[in-house]
Formats: structure tokens, sequence, C-alpha cells
């Protein structure tokens, strides 16, 4: 329940030094003229806080924020005053941001169906209908739906939260009962109900404090789950549960004792077995467990080795392995399930090589498929396992996103892909395994005026200082843009845990691109898009090529005539967000307006102390600052650390309270410090959702005033 606190508290006005200013402008009559007279911004108090590490004293003064219980009335008060100054200093871009949030609406057909897809003895699908928020999940015994039946209406479910989010349903091996698991806080810890499809009715059964995925052994009353430790949110134990039987009594399968690891389940597509996964950053393994014998201990693949990745498939009496041994860019494997526990006896199927990263792999009776990335751009292949060669799949645009999703029945006679470029809505085919062909399932309908031809895509290669060439891609309305430095520009990064941001179309977007917008997304290095060593070369030690790519993306982007030098616009969310730090204490001048969401901005702090969640398991992507190597490098970028008293870009800041992936205290901690240390008068505002975590709003509506936020923040600062 939200709780209401006044903007200004006597109770602890004495502690916390927050100006007391209106919610909103107020108006005073002046010479007959209405004068809107301004909030104040939230000054926060100082409570200086040492640190002191490999000899170094650091002195926080906004420490004080951290609450990890998220009910301290002083910290709460201090983040309803953002709010309130934050809706006080937007309130002149309402009328534009409902403008936004309605054409956003516009353009999404309410009642609308997802693609279903085949698992065991049905197709399983989800509708949204009218102004619903959440869908209802169906299922049917073909493709056609003739005898659907509804498994579980999440708008009913989610009723009396504020936040909701449902996952990790499936189904029983006998299709009778379905495990479902819900979270209402969005710190992503989930329960897990089950619901009997038979009946209707709910089992007496609720799993607590999991990871939201449920499998099931093949005796239709065993299920595995993951359990989360509730202060790191490290999910480390994997349970086995009875139906029937407390969840007290559960047998616990799997530990994980290196908290460097996340832990994952899953199942193979025969059916035959549990997978559970071992994941760090640079190391990963698999353990198997007979899914017919519901006592079974877990089994090493091979024994867990510092450096080695790999993922299997079973495919009959053969496991196919993608692997990095002796193969930066991956290469694929195979090996007799007589033969596990030993890597030498892992025969190639497909080599390595230097220039091409092997993405990933999906088994069929009868066809091997593999997506690799090439220069920048994901391909697929469709290889017949009697031999002959590879079929590689064609699509049209230049740059381009696909993916495969719904493969789940090894005798699937085609290959489920999902298509989307920056001008092409996303769009569903079934290929044809043997002659290639493309039957195109769905096309996401955009409603209104929209037309694809309107709208062009450009893919470039911009040269960094370091003579690295990075991708970028932009897409632009044809009849609004001018290659002579006139355009507004709109530039989104990530660059972080070897994510790759490939080109796809948002319906969303086009609120820009109609008003002339630019939109350009910098593929810097942390990400995989030119190839595992393009992640390499953007994590740890050489973590400042990120925020160097990004930046030099800017400037010749202006410098080709793409956008205006006193009208660029950049974002990014979560470690897109220290991006976004990083760059404008380095270069703000190049920035007109920055919004940053959800911002991991507190690099050195944070990292140095594991109670706060996911921290350990990213030493291998930031470096572990116990080291002093990696210490006086984090340093020497972390955005808070290096706020200093120079011109900043209009900030907008946004977060959630519960959020798990990156805590709320450090943009509340990283806008304090802003407000003392900045030299202009630039707007800076900030604002916490106070009942949302680290995704945002849930429902497909209400995360629309999330973004019409942020582009009416935007384009009333471009028309200044």
């Amino acid at each position: 329940m939200k709780k209401n606190l006044p903007f200004c508290l006597s109770i602890v006005a004495a502690t916390l030094l927050v100006a007391c200013s209106p919610a909103t402008p107020t108006k005073q009559a002046n010479n007959n003229e209405a004068v809107s007279v301004v909030a104040s911004a939230p000054v926060a108090e100082k409570i200086p806080y040492e640190m002191v590490m490999h000899g170094d004293t650091r002195i926080d003064s906004y420490y004080w924020m951290r609450d990890d219980k998220r009910e301290d009335p002083k910290v709460l008060a201090h983040l309803e005053a953002e709010n309130h100054y934050a809706d006080a200093m937007l309130a002149g871009t309402k009328p534009l941001q409902t403008e936004l949030f309605e054409e956003m609406k516009s353009r999404i057909k309410k009642d609308d169906d997802s693609v279903p897809t085949r698992s065991g003895s049905f197709y399983y699908s989800s509708e949204m209908r009218g102004d619903n928020e959440y869908p209802v999940y169906v299922r049917s015994s073909d493709f056609a739906g003739t005898d659907k039946q509804a498994l579980l209406d999440a708008n009913k479910l989610a009723e009396g939260h504020e936040y909701y989010n449902l996952g990790g349903l499936s189904a029983s091996p006998d299709d009778k009962l379905l495990a479902y698991a819900e979270d209402t806080l969005s710190r992503r810890i989930y329960s897990i109900k089950f619901k009997d499809l038979l009946s209707g009715e709910l089992l007496g059964d609720e799993l607590q404090g999991t990871s939201g995925t449920t499998l099931w052994a093949n005796d239709n009353k065993t299920v595995y789950y993951i359990k989360k430790d509730p202060q790191t949110l490290l999910g480390y134990q994997v349970f086995r549960h009875t139906l029937g039987t407390p969840q007290e009594q559960d047998e616990l399968v799997y530990e994980e004792s290196d908290n460097t690891f996340y832990t994952g389940i899953s199942k193979s597509k025969d059916d035959s077995l549990i997978y559970i996964h071992h994941s760090s950053t640079e190391t990963s393994g698999v353990s198997l467990i007979d899914a017919n014998n519901p006592n079974a201990p877990p089994q090493a693949f091979v024994p867990r080795e510092a450096g080695l990745e790999y993922e299997v498939a079973k495919l009959g009496d053969t496991f196919y392995v993608l692997t990095n041994l002796d193969a930066q860019n991956f290469r694929l494997m195979k090996v007799a399930a007589d033969k596990l526990g030993d890597k030498s006896h892992w025969q190639e199927v497909i080599a390595h090589r230097p220039d091409v990263q092997l993405q990933g792999f999906e088994l069929f009776n009868q066809h091997l498929v593999y997506q690799q990335r090439h220069n920048g751009q994901s391909e697929l292949f469709v290889q017949k396992l009697s031999g002959g060669p590879a079929h590689k799949l064609s699509f049209n645009d230049n740059a381009y996103m696909v993916h495969l999703y719904g493969n789940n029945e090894l005798d699937n006679p085609a290959l489920r892909v999902y298509y989307t470029s920056m001008t092409t809505p996303g769009t569903h085919y079934d290929v044809d395994l043997n002659s290639f062909a493309l039957n195109q399932l769905k096309q996401q309908p955009v409603l209104g005026d929209f037309d694809s031809a309107n709208y062009a895509s450009e893919r470039l290669f911009v040269e960094a200082r370091d003579g690295a060439k990075v991708p970028v891609t932009l897409v632009y309305r044809k009849d609004k843009f001018k290659k002579d430095g006139t355009n507004p520009l709109y530039q989104y990064g990530y660059g972080s845990y070897g994510a790759t941001m490939d080109p796809g179309f948002s319906s969303n977007r086009l609120s820009l691109l109609d008003r002339g917008i630019v939109y350009a997304i910098a593929h810097i290095r942390g990400s995989e898009m030119l190839g595992r060593p393009w992640y390499e070369d953007g994590k740890k030690l050489t973590k400042k090529n990120t925020f160097n790519d990004f930046i030099d993306v800017t400037k010749a982007l202006v410098a080709q005539g793409y956008g205006h030098k006193d009208k660029v616009v950049a974002a990014g969310g979560s470690a897109g967000g220290l991006l976004m730090g990083a760059v404008i204490n380095q270069a703000p001048e190049h920035y007109l307006a920055v919004a940053a969401h959800v911002p991991f901005v507190d690099v050195v702090t944070t990292m140095l102390d594991e109670s706060i969640p996911l921290t350990t398991n990213e030493y291998d992507e930031w470096g572990n600052p116990n080291d002093k190597t990696y210490y006086d490098y984090m340093l020497s970028y972390s955005p808070y650390d290096q706020v200093k008293a120079q011109a900043y870009p209009h900030l907008l800041v946004t977060t959630g309270l519960h959020d798990s992936q990156v805590q709320y205290f450090e943009p509340a901690k990283w806008v304090a410090k802003l407000r003392e240390m900045k030299t202009d008068s630039n707007m800076l505002v900030f604002k916490t959702d106070m009942e949302a975590g680290h995704g945002g709003a849930s429902g497909r509506f209400k995360r629309l005033h999330d973004t019409a936020l942020e582009y009416a923040f935007f384009l009333d600062r471009l028309s200044k």
C-alpha cells in the first residue's frame, strides 16, 4: 500500500533539510498577469559517512538515504519531496504527456492475440482485450484454437495490487495441472501456485521466495524450483517439492556455495532431463537430473572450470555443446551421453571463427538451426543433420533483429522465428525446415496512418578515438529529415554484460520520428555487436571504452549532419544509466538533456557491499574493488564519485522504490550530490515510483506513462 506522506513533515523538519514548497506552481496576480511560482528543489541533509579502502578515504554525505526495509520516514519523505518537485517542474509538460500517452496508446490494437506455440499436446497463447492491462492465457489442442480453454486471467489476479507480474506458467506432463508464479512487489521474488485445470480450483500448495520458474518431473506430482536469498536476491538453492506436502519438507537438491554464480533451471526438449544452470560472467556449467526419477541427484556435465563457458542440448543419445573452449567467439561440439564428465570427448560440429560469433542453436529430430553474428548482424542457418550445406535464411532489411522462440518440440516441422527492424513491426514466421519457405503468421499491427515506407533506417560505422569502428543504427522519418545538421538527435546506449541492443521496431518511437527527431542506437563496446572481443574490450579495466564510444558516436553523428550540436538528447537505463552518468561527467557539453532510468551510478560503494542484491555476481563484469587495481579504476569513472562543480545537461532521473537490480538509493544519492555540485540552472528532476521496481510500472498501458514522461521532457527541452 502506498504511503501518502505529506510534502512537508514537521516531525522530521529539524533533521531533513527539504525545501517545503508548493507541490505544484501557484498563480499570483501581478499587473493583471499570471506569474508561476516554481517550487524550490529539495535540499538533502548532509551527514558525513566515512569509508576507507586501500588507504583511500571517501566521504559520502548522503549514505543515510539507504534504507533496506524501505520504511524510514525521513527517507520516504525525501523521495516524496523529490516527486512533488518533479511534478511541479514538469507541470507545463502535462498536456504534452497526455497527448503522447494517447498517441502511443492509439497505435496499440486493443484486441490482440499472441501467436500460439506448441508445448506437448497443446498450443498456448495469450489474449488482450479492450482496455485490459494484462492478458488472458489460453490453450487449445490445435493452432487454430477451435477448443480454446482459458487458463488464467491476469487481470483478475492483479486486482488489488499496484504492481503485478505473472510468470513461470508451466503445465504438468499430463496437462492436468498448471504452475504459475506471482510477483506483487516488483522485487523479482515470486510465489508459486498450482491450479487444477480440470476443476479450476487452486491446490493448497504455495511456494514462497522463489525465482518464479517451475519445472515438472515426469510423475506429475514432483516439481523443481529455485529459492532466493531474501537479502542478496540471488537464486542459489534448487528444491524438489512434492504436491500435497508443506514447503518446509521440500528436499534441497542443489545449493550454490559460490555467490558469484547465478542458478537457473530448465528441461530438455525430450523431457528426460532437468538442467541446473550455473552461470557467472566468465564461467558457466550444467548439472543434469533424471526427470523420471523423483529421487535423482544432480550430475555435473563436466567439472566446473574457471573461464569455461558452455550450454547443452540433448538429441537422442547425443549432447550438443555450445562452448568457448579454445574459441573466444564460441564453437559447437557434441558428445555421446555415455561420455559425460570429460570434455576431451567433445567432437567439433561447427568450428570457431575469429570474425564470426556463434550465438546459439536449436535442435530438431532431423535439423540443426544455428544463429551467428557477422559484422554486427545476426544470421540464421538451417543444417540437415544427415549432411549437406547449411542454408542461410534471407531477410529484407539492412539492419534487423531476429530470434527464435517457441521451438519446444523436437518433431516440429517448422522453425518459429521473430523478426523486426527499425522500420518493420514485429513479425512472426514459421520457416519450413526442408523447403525453407517463410510462412508469415502475424505482423504486429500499428493502428493509425503508419506506413513503413515513410521511414528510413541506416547502418553505419563511426571511428572512435582509438581507431575502433563502432556500429550505429539510425532511423528517421524521410520527409522530416535533412542531413544538414538541423534535426534533433536522440541517442540510446547500454554497453554492458555483452547485451546487444539489436535494431527493432517501436511504435512508441514514432512519436519522436514524426516530430523530426533522428533516433540512433550506439552499439558501443561492452555489448557483443561485433562478437565476444567487442564485449571484452568494454568491461573491467577497459570499461571506459564504453563511455568514450558513446561520446565519439555523438560527435560523429553531429559532424556528419545527422543532428544539431545543440539538440542532442540521450537516454539509458540500469547499466545504461551508469553510461549516462559517466558521459555527462566527462563531456556534458555535447548533450542538451539526458534521461537516466534506474541508473547504476554508485559503482564502488555498491561493489564493495556483498549484502546488496546481486553484487557478487558482478565482479567479472566490473572488477572486484577489494583489489586496489580495480578500486582505483572503478573510482575514476563511478558517476557518483566523479560528480564535480560544472554545468550539466537537463536531467531526468527515475527509479523504483522496490528495485531489485539497482537499489533506489543510488540515484537518490546521485541526484542530491548533483544538486549540491552542479553550477548550471538546468532542470534536474527525480521521479521515484513508490510501487514499482527495476522494470517500472506493470501493465501494457500503464507503462506508457513512463515513456510519455521521458518523451515530453525531451521535447519540452528541445522546444526552448
